[in-house]
């Protein structure tokens, strides 16, 4: 195995200081009950924190709105018990000298109506439509855009005000951001929709609207993608150049690091180079970028059956070729809170497989 040394090298941004360059990926649990997450919730994080995990990103959690998220045991982040909530996970994670964020969310139109934790919620979108392009509800108005970007705007004051080190906000994988991302999902003739760069004006807002409120050295990390949950060939860029068109208004926005989200990191993302997602961003923005997409594993995520552990060389060799900046670390992690400091040690013997009994609990 190469020599893991580039993994655990300082990272220094603007407005962000890790002490290695491993990022815990986000990831739905649903061990949150009435929405709300708990000491279990908040011990789960603080183990990888005390294991040298660079940096933590929440499970997604709900922005203030009725039809933010699918389930009575998803997380929230409004309401006093949830935040409280949120607020001991922070101080436990920054007890053991971690750091992190929460990924703020909104489901959007993946939602099906009769959802819990509120039933009579409809889903919401762009434009009413389903992944599939069905349509399911009306067009959200412009007045309840707006309300949507205050909410996440919120969401972002009582991330710093509780102590978290950043945010996270989520713009991939077909939910509510990325619905209006993707042309299947936008079909609006206003000013959120038209053409791919028409069609990022709500990310846009709401990344200028939490910058508002936090000021300008807070750290606003982004994730997006090109795959949907419906959809693992989707687009939103089809060449470098409509990915620099897609970028260039989140950067101007106020984005500080890039999340760009791959089934699998090693896979080139377009012909004739041997970048992925992650590596493009990078090249094409100069921001600091996070990849992930199975590492350390060989099989991808979307299935969510077992896999075996595979070699890190790899990874370690495109880190050191700085195509990108940090590595976020998904279900390894879930799977293994030490997972991080069995590399650092080098016992990469020690390192387990994924065991799809382990989405069953909180180790």
């Amino acid at each position: 195995m190469a020599s893991t040394k580039p993994l655990f090298q300082t990272f220094n941004s603007e407005n962000l200081t890790l002490p290695n360059r491993t990022v815990m990926a986000p990831m739905t649990r649903g061990f949150s009950p009435d929405n709300i997450p708990g000491e279990d919730v908040a011990a789960y994080y603080r183990r990888r924190a005390e294991n040298e995990v660079g940096l933590i990103v929440t499970e997604g959690t709900g922005i203030n709105h009725p039809a933010s998220v699918s389930g009575a045991s998803i997380p929230v982040f409004h309401g006093e018990a949830a935040l409280k909530g949120w607020e001991n996970v922070v101080k436990e994670v920054h007890s053991v000298g971690g750091k992190i964020v929460p990924q703020l969310w909104h489901v959007g139109m993946t939602r099906s109506k009769g959802d819990l934790p509120n039933e009579e919620a409809l889903p919401v979108g762009p434009s009413g439509l389903s992944l599939d392009g069905e349509k399911v509800t009306e067009p959200l108005t412009e007045e309840e855009v707006g309300q949507l970007v205050e909410a996440y705007a919120q969401a972002a004051a009582d991330a710093k005000r509780i102590g978290f080190d950043g945010i996270e906000l989520h713009g991939a994988h077909g939910y509510l951001i990325d619905q209006f991302f993707w042309e299947q999902t936008n079909k609006r003739t206003d000013r959120y929709g038209g053409d791919l760069v028409g069609r990022t004006r709500f990310a846009v807002e709401i990344i200028e609207a939490c910058r508002r409120e936090v000021g300008p050295d807070f750290p606003i990390i982004f994730r997006f993608s090109q795959w949907k949950m419906n959809n693992f060939k989707a687009k939103l860029a089809t060449t470098p150049d409509e990915l620099e068109r897609f970028l260039q208004p989140l950067v101007e926005a106020g984005v500080d690091i890039f999340h760009c989200s791959t089934r699998r990191f090693w896979e080139p993302e377009f012909e004739g180079s041997d970048l992925n997602l992650a590596g493009w961003t990078k090249k094409l923005t100069e921001k600091p970028v996070i990849s992930v997409g199975s590492v350390g594993l060989d099989g991808e995520f979307t299935s969510f059956a077992g896999a075996e552990t595979t070699s890190l060389d790899g990874l370690i060799e495109k880190v050191e070729n700085e195509e990108f900046d940090l590595v976020a670390i998904g279900r390894s992690l879930l799977m293994d809170p030490e997972w991080v400091k069995k590399v650092h040690d080098g016992r990469e013997n020690d390192l387990l497989a994924f065991d799809k009994e382990s989405l069953k609990k909180l180790t």
